[in-house]
């Protein structure tokens, strides 16, 4: 898999992407991650990627056309929506393709995140993630985008630490990135559920003991209570999950 960001603050997507599992996955060749500056796509002198709103109004506003050039410089015609000349009407693309590029926008105004939704982004070959900043983007950046995507109903400073959240929920799931590919299939939010209790050494820490039936060595009996544990935290701690 390929993962393209185009980012105003790089600097921000360093470290949490050469660390720990995802540092793995790239060394092993697993995921190809490039983080690009937007303001390589600017055309003045100040390198300006955000304009003052038009009708007036606070703060700042992401410019469409550094965001339109490098779309079309990184996936041009391979794009789902080919990045090309825009209807004037409109605004969309006047033609459109199924292609190798999955392009989405971070943004509150997005479909919230959900595991079916990392799982059906994980097996795509190619994507593109656009950061947003200020205000927000241009309105018309949303006619170069296929989806996009909120991690919550909140509002951050910017789209970087939503883009992370989504890599990392997507990575984990191509294969040969976790050492063990059966830990997938018990985890939260696998079957609208949550997942059952864990626990380590020590058997007795401060008075807390380890449930006895994860000690019998049953694995069928363990296999019961775990499945009963899951449907008893989902209902206290997520009914809605329950109820869907």
């Amino acid at each position: 898999m390929k993962i393209d960001i185009l980012t105003l603050f790089p600097k921000m997507l360093e470290a949490p992407l050469s660390e720990s599992m995802m540092k793995r996955a790239r060394v092993k060749g697993l995921v190809d991650i490039a983080v690009h500056d937007l303001r390589n796509w600017t055309s003045d002198a100040h390198r300006s990627a955000d304009d003052k709103p038009f009708g007036g109004g606070p703060g700042m506003v992401m410019k469409v056309e550094p965001v339109w050039r490098a779309l079309k410089d990184l996936v041009g015609q391979s794009a789902s929506r080919p990045v090309g000349q825009l209807n004037r009407q409109t605004g969309k693309p006047a033609n459109r393709r199924t292609g190798k590029a999955k392009i989405v926008l971070l943004t509150p105004q997005g479909k919230r995140l959900e595991q079916k939704t990392v799982k059906r982004l994980s097996k795509e070959k190619r994507l593109v993630l656009i950061c947003g900043h200020y205000e927000g983007v241009d309105e018309r950046v949303r006619a170069l985008v296929d989806e996009e995507i909120s991690i919550g109903d909140y509002v951050l400073t910017c789209g970087e630490i939503p883009a992370l959240a989504l890599i990392d929920a997507v990575v984990r799931l191509v294969p040969g990135v976790l050492g063990d590919a059966e830990s997938l299939k018990s985890e939260s939010f696998e079957d609208d559920m949550l997942e059952y209790p864990h626990y380590t050494r020590p058997a007795e820490f401060e008075g807390m003991k380890v449930p006895q039936i994860l000690l019998s060595g049953d694995h069928k009996a363990i296999e019961k209570w775990r499945k009963a544990q899951s449907v008893e935290r989902t209902e206290k701690r997520r009914p809605d999950l329950i109820r869907k």
